[in-house]
């Protein structure tokens, strides 16, 4: 036993300094992720102006294709009501297709959410302002991703810090400047997944967020 110890305290050792590392800056940790969406059913969400838009297929997907309407988070986790977080989801467009991902908003029973940011999910579809990108705010131009093909959304906050990354890759790092006025701002509130039109299917799963503190 007493050789041991000190092979079992090196092991200690590295297992803490990888928590940190992991810990460190805007990298998340592997524990402490919350799924948002179960895989089988909408439990814990909210939609609005048309329910048929969104549905459950097999395999744990979520499939977004209809009228314009909004899935809101409206589950346990915060109390639907996030300041500082790490979100991540994987995200599969068909072609021409168009959709976005919304945070710090608040449910609404008709039009485009007024409150909060949205990140575009949007590879081939008419509109020029492609995935990933703060929609009207700080947009991307080139779609990082492929139609048809699985890709992870990232979306962390913290602070006055909005990060979005596609497949790891930053493609926004902006910082909000002091002064904004208006629904799209900062503050705190809940997540929601656009349906745009009846032409655009996207699909999306593992949906996980991560709290971060203050």
């Amino acid at each position: 036993m007493k050789r041991l110890l000190p092979i079992l305290c090196l092991l200690a050792f590295f297992a803490f300094s990888f928590d940190l590392r992991a810990e460190d800056g805007d990298e998340a940790a592997e524990n402490g992720w919350i799924q948002l969406f179960d895989g089988e059913t909408l439990d814990g969400w909210k939609i609005s102006e048309n329910e048929d838009s969104f549905h459950v297929k097999e395999g744990g997907i979520l499939v977004v294709n209809g009228p314009r309407g909004h899935m809101f988070y409206d589950g346990k986790c915060e109390d639907h009501d996030f300041t500082n977080f790490h979100f991540k989801a994987e995200v599969m467009t068909m072609p021409s297709a168009n959709s976005g991902l919304y945070f710090h908003t608040q449910f609404q029973e008709t039009g485009w959410p007024s409150m909060g940011y949205e990140v575009q999910v949007n590879q081939t579809h008419g509109d020029p302002k492609k995935s990933s990108g703060l929609y009207g705010v700080e947009d991307v131009f080139e779609a990082p991703a492929e139609d048809e093909e699985w890709y992870t959304q990232e979306i962390i906050v913290r602070g006055n810090r909005i990060i979005t990354r596609v497949n790891g890759k930053t493609l926004v790092d902006y910082i909000e400047p002091d002064g904004v006025e208006g629904g799209r701002k900062l503050s705190s509130g809940t997540f929601a997944i656009q349906a745009h039109d009846p032409g655009s299917k996207v699909f999306f799963r593992n949906i996980q967020v991560r709290p971060l503190e203050d």
